[in-house]
C-alpha cells in the first residue's frame, strides 16, 4: 500500500501541503453528460443533470463528485433512465467537511507529527518527532477560521510555541474531502452501466435584470436595454449548461438570508433576442436559446431585451407631506391635533414614465431589477441622470420611474388654518400649496395631497380642479409659466 505524506511548510501564517491518502473509495459516477439549470430570482436554482454509472448487482457504494456546497440534500432526486425500477438509493451522505489548514491540524492534537528543520551549519534538513498540542486556528461562528499564530507542540519533552520548521502529517484523516461529494448506498437489481439522472435544488445560484435606458433630448423617447445578471457562488462549475429562467413571487419555506444583487451596466445591439419567453404556472419563463458556461464565483451578463424610440414622458410630482402621512393615518391619537400636518418638504421629484407594450418594441414581462437612466450632454456624451427599481411588470402595464428631484421648480405647503366645527366629531382645516418655477418653460405639475386624519373627509373650498385617486390621496394639476409662482388652497372637513 502506498502512503503518501502531507508536508506543511511554515511561512508567517501560511501553509503549503501536498495530500494523498490511502482510503479505498466506492465507485465513482462519471461526469456530467448534460445539465441543465432553472434559476429563480431568489438565490435558488433547479439543477438537472445526467451522469453515466456502473453497477453491480445488489449493494453498490457511488460517489457523485462535483456537487455544488449549497445543495439541499433533502431535495434531490434520482431516477435511471435505462430501467427505474432496477435501481434504488438507500442512504444518501452529502459530504462537504472540505480540507482546510484548521481542520485539518484539529484531526492530530494530542498525536504525533514531524518537523523538518534546516541545519544552518550544513545546511541539511532533519526531522524531529513532537506532539501537536494546539493548531494556531480559532473557530468563529459560522464554521470559520481564523490564524492566531499560536501553534503549540511538545518537541523533546519540553512546549513550542510557534515551532519552526516545516509540520509533516503522515496521511489526510478519515472524514476530510477536496471536494463536496453525494456519496449513495444504492441497491440494483442489475449489473452494468446506466443513464441515470439527478435532479436538486441549489443555493447561491442567483439572477437579477439590470435595465439601461437612454432618453432623447427633449426626453420624449427612450431607448432601452435588459440584461440579465447571473450570478454562480454554489461552488461548481456547469459547462455548456440549458439555461432557463424563472421570474415571480414563488414562495420557499425558508429564512430570507440572502444577499441583494447588483448588476454591472453594459449595453450593446442585439438582432434577435437570446431568450424566449413562456409561461409556468402563475409565473415566467424565459429559456436561452443557445448553451452556455457558468463558471464558479462568475457574473455573468446576458442580453433579455431591447427596445428602441419607446414613446416616453417626463412628470414633475411635488407631495408635501411626503411619506411622514403614513404614520399618523387614521390614528385617533393625532387627528384632533393641528400641528400634525404642518410638515412641508420642497422638493419636487423628477419622473420618467413609458408603456411596456408592443408597438414600442417591448410587450413582453419585464422582471424587477433596476433601471439606470443615460441622457446625452450638448458633447453628445452620455450622462447619469438617475436609477430606479421596478417590480415585475406585466406586458402593456406602465413603468415610472422616479430618477430624483428638480434643481429649478420648488414647492412649499402651509397649514392656514385649522378649527373645531363639533367639538369631537368635526374638524376643518386649510392648506395652501405653493409651486415655483424657475426654469426657462412652462411645467406641469402633479400635486398630491393626503387627508390622513379619519376616513370621512370632503373638501369644501378650493381655487383649483382636484382628482380623488384613493381614500388617503387627492391630485392637484398645477401649470406654471417661466419664472411664475402658482398657489393651491382647499378646505377639508373631517368628520367622526
Amino acid at each position: 500500500m502506498n502512503i503518501k505524506r502531507i508536508a506543511f511548510y511554515f511561512f508567517g501564517p501560511g501553509l503549503l501541503f501536498s495530500i494523498a491518502h490511502s482510503q479505498p473509495k466506492p465507485h465513482t459516477a462519471g461526469e456530467r453528460t448534460a445539465v441543465d439549470l432553472t434559476v429563480y430570482n431568489m438565490n435558488l436554482a433547479l439543477v438537472r443533470e445526467e451522469r453515466t454509472m456502473n453497477f453491480e448487482r445488489g449493494m453498490n457504494r457511488v460517489v457523485v463528485p462535483d456537487i455544488p456546497a449549497t445543495i439541499d440534500g433533502t431535495s434531490l432526486h434520482f431516477t435511471s433512465k435505462i430501467d427505474a425500477s432496477s435501481v434504488k438509493v438507500l442512504e444518501q451522505n452529502f459530504q462537504y467537511d472540505l480540507v482546510h489548514h484548521a481542520k485539518l491540524l484539529e484531526k492530530y492534537i494530542g498525536k504525533e507529527v514531524e518537523f523538518v528543520r534546516l541545519n544552518e551549519q550544513t545546511k541539511q534538513e532533519y526531522a524531529v518527532k513532537g506532539r501537536l498540542l494546539a493548531t494556531g486556528w480559532q473557530q468563529h461562528a459560522g464554521n470559520q477560521y481564523s490564524y492566531s499564530g499560536q501553534m503549540i507542540a511538545e518537541v523533546n519533552g519540553k512546549v513550542e510555541i510557534n515551532p519552526s520548521g516545516r509540520l509533516v502529517l503522515p496521511s489526510l484523516p478519515e472524514g476530510l474531502i477536496l471536494k463536496p461529494q453525494l456519496e449513495w448506498l444504492v441497491n440494483s437489481t442489475r449489473s452494468g452501466q446506466q443513464k441515470t439522472e439527478i435532479s436538486y435544488l441549489a443555493n447561491q445560484l442567483s439572477w437579477s435584470c439590470d435595465y439601461v435606458a437612454v432618453l432623447n433630448a427633449n426626453d420624449t423617447r427612450l431607448d432601452l436595454t435588459g440584461w440579465v445578471t447571473l450570478k454562480n457562488n454554489s461552488g461548481t462549475t456547469f459547462k455548456n449548461a440549458g439555461l432557463k429562467l424563472v421570474a415571480g413571487d414563488v414562495n420557499v419555506v425558508r429564512q430570507p438570508d440572502y444577499e441583494a444583487m447588483n448588476g454591472l451596466a453594459m449595453r450593446a445591439q442585439v438582432a434577435q433576442p437570446q431568450f424566449s419567453q413562456k409561461e409556468l404556472f402563475e409565473y415566467k419563463l424565459y429559456s436561452l436559446q443557445r448553451k452556455t458556461d457558468i463558471a464558479d464565483n462568475e457574473t455573468k451578463q446576458i442580453e433579455l431585451a431591447s427596445a428602441s424610440n419607446v414613446a416616453a414622458k417626463k412628470v414633475f410630482v411635488y407631495d408635501g407631506l411626503a411619506g411622514s402621512w403614513r404614520s399618523w393615518y387614521r390614528n385617533y391619537s393625532y387627528r384632533e391635533q393641528g400641528s400634525f400636518g404642518q410638515q412641508s418638504n420642497q422638493k419636487v421629484g423628477v419622473f420618467v414614465m413609458f408603456k411596456n407594450e408592443e408597438k414600442a418594441g417591448l410587450g413582453i414581462p419585464l422582471p424587477k431589477g433596476k433601471v439606470r437612466v443615460y441622457k446625452k450632454d450638448d458633447e453628445e456624451k452620455e450622462q447619469f441622470i438617475g436609477e430606479d427599481q421596478i417590480d415585475h411588470t406585466p406586458k402593456d402595464e406602465e413603468l415610472k420611474l422616479y430618477l430624483g428631484n428638480a434643481f429649478d421648480i420648488v414647492g412649499s405647503r402651509v397649514q392656514k388654518e385649522f378649527k373645531t366645527v363639533v367639538s369631537g366629531h368635526v374638524f376643518e382645516e386649510t392648506f395652501e400649496i405653493k409651486i415655483r418655477n424657475h426654469k426657462d418653460e412652462p411645467v406641469d405639475v402633479l400635486v398630491y395631497e393626503h387627508p390622513w386624519r379619519w376616513n370621512e373627509w370632503e373638501i369644501t373650498k378650493q381655487n383649483t380642479e382636484w382628482e380623488k385617486v384613493d381614500q388617503s390621496t387627492i391630485k392637484f394639476l398645477a401649470r406654471v409659466k417661466k419664472d411664475e409662482e402658482k398657489k393651491i388652497t382647499y378646505t377639508i372637513r373631517y368628520s367622526w
